[in-house]
């Protein structure tokens, strides 16, 4: 479908408008049970980077802030000056996790990916789908699709801790 074909979809504005310049799509946020789990499958097997913690003990929740970061890129250590250079970088990662559900039998959140549907997943792209799928199985990370798996031999979705899926596509051209 070309560019011209998606610009004429019912509903789809002519014109972005003006008084929209410089936002951002910054964060989404997932409710995560076991926080150490969840933590651990982002950063060692997702390579993100914590660059954030909100804790609020009188609410009893936990807010962590990660994203992917380039090598090199300091992180303010300020705090009101972290809180603005997090607002302005796109594909913030926000993991929120309720005290004590660690403790809940099962699951505890709904994945969207069963009825009722909702939420469907995240989406991480690489630059050697077929290395990074071959670490996931050698880190047992639960699979909802290998790249032989369907039609689409091109993408994968792996599942984290608490069922949440995320696709894995590639961000460059194969020879």
């Amino acid at each position: 479908m070309s560019l011209q074909t998606l610009h004429q979809q019912p509903g789809v504005t002519a014109q972005v408008p003006a008084e929209t310049n410089g936002f951002v799509f910054n964060h989404t946020m997932l409710r995560v049970k076991d926080i150490h789990a969840s933590l651990d499958f982002y950063t060692r097997v997702l390579g993100f980077r914590l660059i954030d913690q909100r804790d609020f003990p009188e609410a009893e929740f936990s807010l962590y802030f990660l994203a992917y970061v380039p090598a090199g890129t300091q992180i303010p250590e300020d705090d009101s000056e972290r809180r603005l250079w997090m607002a302005g970088i796109p594909g913030v990662l926000e993991l929120t996790h309720n005290h004590g559900t660690e403790q809940q039998d099962g699951p505890v959140y709904h994945d969207g990916n069963s009825d009722p549907r909702g939420f469907g997943h995240i989406c991480v792209s690489v630059p050697d789908i077929e290395t990074a799928c071959a670490r996931f199985e050698a880190l047992n990370v639960a699979f909802q699709k290998r790249l032989t798996d369907g039609r689409m031999k091109n993408l994968a979705f792996i599942k984290d801790p608490d069922g949440y899926w995320v696709e894995i596509i590639s961000n460059t051209v194969r020879p």
